[in-house]
């Protein structure tokens, strides 16, 4: 699905998920719930989570405590959801494509899309920016640079949305590409890395990445899209279609994930205070539209449906480019045949 697709996909969520929320709120959760940040403070997980988790304390009428813990391209923290008692109290963020795969790479055993009840948020598109320093005018200047040198790119990691744009930039690149991946612990140090010109380039988010553009620490040169991203107090991006027509582009879906094994009435009070509370909050259209990303929520059966295009393309490209130590059929994600 493309990013002008979105919007108007929201509308039809919405408008399916009204006749299918459930009719009554039960759970009335007793204590503190904990949402894990798989990765850094100031990161695009760190930051959505940071807008939704106050509007979800409203209909919940309790706290809600954001835990940040980076590691291993957000697999430790996904691994701490995981292992905590399963009675609702314990949730993770994340982009739901790398809660799907961390078990194709092995970074998280025996875990699929399956272990979680979804509720998504926004859409997210990565940018390719540069130092503002960086003599390279456009992404086709870049891309030369890139096959003849060593350039690098500062990234939260290979499953980060950063390490999965620049793989799949290369991908369609003929010929060698010397850029060099620096991985960092999520994907505000990847960008503040690119900005201060420790890196050359960073491939992590546009929510991430819009202060210090408007700041002109970084020089965006494309999103990875079809069309071009409009942010508010920047100028428009183009799209890397531009230079590479034939990239294939899917949404990347955020949200708050929990695992299953609660009782029925957490999920099923979490999707009424979803409906009431996310589903047309002006707060989390603000955020959408000031950082470059799209107010896209949804939740149950239609975020699954949603999320399973970008879920299949990262698993499916684990396997292209070698980096898959399990076959994506066996956590029942079936890669298009060659």
């Amino acid at each position: 699905m493309y990013v002008k697709h979105l919007i108007a996909a929201s509308v039809t969520t919405m408008t399916l998920l009204a006749s299918t929320t459930p009719a009554l709120a039960e759970w009335k959760p007793d204590r503190p719930i904990n949402i894990i940040v798989p990765w850094s403070a100031g990161g695009s997980t760190d930051q959505v989570t940071r807008v939704v988790a106050p509007l979800l304390e409203q209909g919940l009428g309790t706290k809600i405590v954001i835990v940040n813990q980076p590691g291993a391209s957000g697999s430790q923290g996904t691994q701490a959801a995981l292992d905590a008692p399963r009675d609702g109290y314990t949730w993770t963020a994340n982009a739901i494509a790398n809660n799907a795969t961390y078990a194709i790479t092995g970074l998280v055993e025996n875990t699929s899309i399956n272990d979680y009840e979804i509720y998504l948020h926004v859409a997210n598109v990565p940018v390719v920016s540069v130092n503002a320093d960086a003599p390279y005018k456009d992404f086709g200047e870049l891309l030369e640079a890139m096959k003849g040198s060593d350039v690098t790119v500062g990234t939260a990691g290979v499953n980060s949305s950063g390490g999965m744009a620049l793989a799949a930039i290369k991908e369609q690149v003929e010929g060698d590409v010397g850029a060099r991946m620096v991985t960092y612990d999520g994907g505000n140090p990847a960008v503040m890395a690119a900005a201060s010109g420790e890196v050359a380039v960073t491939t992590q988010l546009a929510t991430e990445q819009t202060e210090m553009i408007r700041a002109g620490k970084l020089r965006a040169l494309a999103v990875l899209s079809d069309k071009p991203l409009v942010v508010e107090g920047i100028d428009p991006i183009p799209p890397v279609t531009n230079w590479l027509p034939d990239m294939p582009i899917a949404a990347d879906y955020f949200g708050v994930f929990i695992p299953k094994g609660a009782p029925q009435e957490v999920y099923d009070t979490v999707a009424q205070v979803w409906q009431d509370n996310i589903m047309n909050s002006e707060e989390m259209m603000s955020y959408a539209s000031e950082r470059g990303a799209v107010f896209a929520p949804s939740f149950g059966e239609q975020a699954m449906e949603v999320a399973m295009p970008v879920v299949i393309a990262e698993a499916c490209a684990r396997v292209t480019r070698g980096e898959a130590v399990v076959d994506p059929s066996t956590i029942g994600i079936d890669c298009p045949a060659e």
